[in-house]
């Protein structure tokens, strides 16, 4: 779902209570994986950013939860363990079909590896 919301409270405050949990729980690992990024609203969808450069964003979608990693050595480096758990993969978005088929230990990596990367946002 593309937002008008000004920040990612006002963006939660949008989206099913169904999936509520899940996506509160992106934010969480976002914010602790993610140190020296800035969270914010970008292409209507929360983001983490580094001196201005958008490196993770996800958004709630109508058929699925959407994560979007901007690293694409991060994303290729994990393709196999993704579409082992079942996520739909492309060049940088991962979509999962649903709030309970995301695993958040992988996403857990996916975000460490963005903010170790030595391809990361300088």
């Amino acid at each position: 779902m593309q937002s008008r919301a000004a920040d990612v409270d006002a963006y939660l405050a949008e989206v099913p209570t169904e999936r509520w949990p899940v996506l509160v729980a992106l934010r969480d690992r976002c914010r602790a994986a993610l140190p020296g990024y800035e969270e914010g609203m970008a292409h209507g969808m929360p983001s983490y950013a580094r001196r201005g450069i958008v490196a993770v964003a996800w958004a709630s979608q109508k058929r699925y939860v959407s994560l979007y990693v901007m690293e694409a050595e991060v994303v290729d480096g994990h393709r196999e363990e993704l579409a082992a758990s079942g996520a739909s993969v492309g060049k940088g978005c991962i979509r999962f079909a649903g709030p309970e088929k995301i695993d958040l230990a992988l996403v857990d990596r996916l975000l460490r590896a963005t903010a170790t990367s030595a391809t990361a946002l300088c």
